[in-house]
């Protein structure tokens, strides 16, 4: 991963919150610990890193890493206290009927698909508020807040209430999202050549932290702007949608 795909928000002798690209690890990989990943990353860059929380693979935005044992314990207090405010931009399938809601299912591990959740009540206790920022045709644009923080809690708690992620292969319906599913008869590619998806990856971006500085105490708050691919689906979408 080269340096000027990982932007640095915001650093200081206790943290350090970062910008991460779309389909890199935030933290080392279970099995092949030699895949690129932001601690490996960030632990070349500064003595030590310690995780704090975590962003799937595909999902892109703002993550927060203490810089010492201290901050980190700190850190990750706020974060078992639920006092730090956590918001993702989601785009989701569907015009989602009410504009602001509440989303409380608990979540457990699938009984046979490894990595999977579902929603059953032998699950954790899940919570998700959510605001509609905009409808773009088909679907919304959803700031989602995250109370808890659970595995795939965004992607399955909008599938559960028949909202999945424009993108999502585990729990949506499409892989990848073409121009040619929305400009259809106006859709022209060259001969020989092979439409490419303008994004596929989940439609999830961490847009917004806010927590205290874990020496001052002070209350911060963080902003990642949404990456190219996903302004570029937007943008279409408001073309052809």
């Amino acid at each position: 991963m080269s340096k000027n795909k990982v932007e640095i928000i915001f650093e200081d002798d206790s943290m350090v919150l970062v910008n991460k690209p779309a389909n890199f690890l935030a933290i080392p990989d279970r099995y092949v610990a030699e895949r690129p990943n932001l601690v490996d990353f960030l632990k070349k860059r500064y003595e030590e890193i310690f995780v704090v929380h975590r962003l799937d693979k595909e999902t892109s935005g703002i993550i927060c890493y203490a810089k010492n044992a201290e901050s980190h314990r700190h850190l990750s207090q706020q974060f078992e206290n639920r006092s730090v405010e956590k918001i993702y931009k989601v785009l989701v399938e569907g015009k989602v009927h009410q504009t602001t809601g509440i989303i409380d299912k608990p979540i457990a591990r699938h009984v046979s698909i490894a990595g999977k959740m579902r929603i059953h009540n032998s699950g954790k206790p899940s919570l998700t508020h959510y605001e509609v920022e905009k409808y773009i045709g088909d679907y919304t644009l959803v700031q989602a807040n995250i109370k808890t923080g659970r595995t795939h809690q965004i992607r399955i708690h909008f599938a559960s209430i028949g909202y999945p992620l424009m993108i999502d292969r585990m729990y949506g319906r499409q892989e990848a999202f073409f121009l040619s599913s929305i400009k259809q008869k106006k859709f022209n590619l060259g001969k020989d050549q092979e439409e490419r998806p303008l994004m596929s990856r989940t439609t999830l971006h961490s847009w917004k932290i806010a927590l205290d500085h874990p020496n001052t105490g002070k209350r911060m708050e963080f902003l990642a702007p949404l990456p190219k691919d996903f302004r570029a689906v937007l943008k279409q979408l408001e073309k052809w949608g």
